[in-house]
């Protein structure tokens, strides 16, 4: 082999290796801007923080990753993973800043307080590991104190939880057919668990696979129209309502343990 040969192979072997590492470091949205840490070290971080229960560093750190790192193709996925730790932190006993540690009085029940932090009763017993009703004056509870609001995105079928403007987590749903889910900001009314269906000429029981409310009804300020679960998870992300806003039953079961009556619900096109 001569030194012309060699010299060929090298040069190919190096450029190679150079396009190589130019393809990983564009695959993961390493910036190329001096002081910031590489990603890889940034989801390493994460983890670790998940692993110790720090939910809050590691959300932070997701959503660092999602801020700063706009164009990798692995931003829906922190993006997720951020949205996830916000309901584990929503229903955990940890302190955050929309929220308050509230010593029970006597006389107080759960839905005093709900009503008195514009709450739910089902979301104060998630997030501190009550199973039933009976509380303990002079126990200390963590109680949301910060208004939630819904935001329904007709063109992609999505619905965000929000918190002061924060996203804490998008579903996905569906909405009406033909586009008939009106459009405007409307609260919600009542809540119903396992609601019972009344059709034109009949009444669909809860549990029913017949009963297209599915486990969970949010009924808005305009009658007829709502928030509820389906018997049709695989129409979600289309239009094939009548006019109602579909999620899946452990979505929605999941939003209802959350959002108080009086929640607004904006629905833009």
């Amino acid at each position: 082999m001569n030194k012309r040969l060699v010299i060929i192979i090298v040069a190919a072997v190096v450029l190679a290796g150079i396009l190589v590492f130019l393809g990983i470091k564009k695959s993961i949205g390493i910036s190329g801007g001096g002081s910031n840490p590489s990603v890889y070290n940034l989801v390493n971080q994460a983890k670790q923080l998940e692993e110790k229960r720090d939910l809050t560093g590691a959300k932070t750190i997701y959503q660092k990753l999602v801020n700063d790192f706009i164009e990798s193709p692995d931003v829906e996925e922190w993006q997720k993973k951020a949205e996830d730790l916000n309901i584990k932190l929503l229903f955990s006993p940890e302190i955050t800043p929309k929220s308050v540690s509230y010593q029970i009085k006597p006389g107080d029940t759960l839905n005093k307080i709900a009503r008195n932090y514009k709450t739910t009763a089902e979301l104060i017993m998630k997030s501190n590991n009550i199973s039933d009703s009976l509380i303990i004056p002079g126990r200390k509870i963590k109680v949301w104190n910060a208004p939630f609001n819904l935001l329904v995105d007709k063109s992609q079928n999505i619905m965000l939880l929000k918190s002061d403007e924060e996203v804490v987590k998008t579903y996905i749903v569906s909405t009406g057919k033909d586009n008939c889910t009106p459009t405007g900001t409307f609260k919600i009314v009542n809540k119903l668990d396992n609601p019972t269906w009344f059709r034109a000429g009949a009444v669909v029981p809860a549990g029913s696979s017949e009963n297209i409310l599915g486990t969970r009804w949010m009924g808005f300020d305009l009658a007829g129209y709502g928030i509820h679960g389906t018997t049709e998870p695989k129409e979600l992300g289309k239009q094939v309502t009548q006019g109602c806003v579909r999620l899946k039953n452990s979505d929605v079961e999941e939003l209802y343990d959350i959002v108080p009556v009086g929640t607004e619900v904006t629905i833009v096109e």
